[in-house]
């Protein structure tokens, strides 16, 4: 039986939802249909405990710490249109996150893949954005802000692109309000904000989003 959050129950959802689709209903509805069913067979815990994903991590809002990280594009753990991935138009979706806490000197945005074959892949490092801005636009980048090296080597996003077959991957989109400019020159890594934020993080959130070919 598959946990409410974890990878297992996601890939289930995602193929009831298309399941619903392929009976002719419309995407928003699939979704909720989609959601009734599983949480019918599989109530979350009676105790409100999160889910443990892969790795020992949390389920479904897995670093919800102030902050709610969401996307106009795709709900979280569902999957994300085909345009943002690397075969698409390989475009960077947009986010919007609260209100952050005051104190605030610095937003950080990392994108990574822990399903990727050879361990977790970077998809997108966003360093430098301004404590007063709590969206990203989709293919855009706000004012001041500095994109990192993604997994493919190259600045900027780098959409979704995971081997033919596998189960849906999941990908951790993580917003950092920091109490202190990170100053990561101008190609940070996903490591290196990582390293940066610990001790220092206001406020935390994350969206998931799932892609699969």
């Amino acid at each position: 039986m598959p946990n409410p959050g974890s990878h297992a129950y996601d890939v289930k959802r995602t193929r009831l939802r298309a399941e619903y689709e392929d009976r002719g209903v419309a995407d928003a509805a699939a979704d909720q249909a989609a959601n009734d069913e599983l949480q019918r067979a599989y109530p979350p815990n009676a105790v409100g405990e999160r889910a443990a994903g892969p790795r020992g991590g949390g389920g479904g809002v897995e670093d919800d710490g102030g902050l709610h990280a969401r996307s106009a594009a795709f709900s979280g753990h569902t999957l994300m249109p085909a345009r943002f991935s690397l075969d698409g138009e390989n475009t960077s979706p947009p986010l919007q996150w609260d209100e952050v806490p005051p104190g605030t000197r610095e937003v950080a945005l990392v994108c990574e893949d822990p399903d990727a074959p050879g361990g977790t892949f970077t998809h997108w490092v966003v360093t430098g954005i301004p404590a007063d801005v709590n969206s990203i636009a989709e293919g855009s980048l706000p004012p001041g802000a500095v994109e990192g090296r993604n997994g493919f080597g190259e600045r900027g996003w780098g959409g979704p692109r995971p081997p033919v077959g596998d189960e849906p991957h999941r990908y951790f989109f993580r917003v950092y309000a920091v109490d202190r400019p990170l100053d990561l020159g101008p190609e940070p890594t996903a490591e290196d904000v990582h390293a940066a934020v610990r001790g220092h993080v206001l406020a935390k959130g994350t969206l998931v989003g799932l892609f699969g070919r």
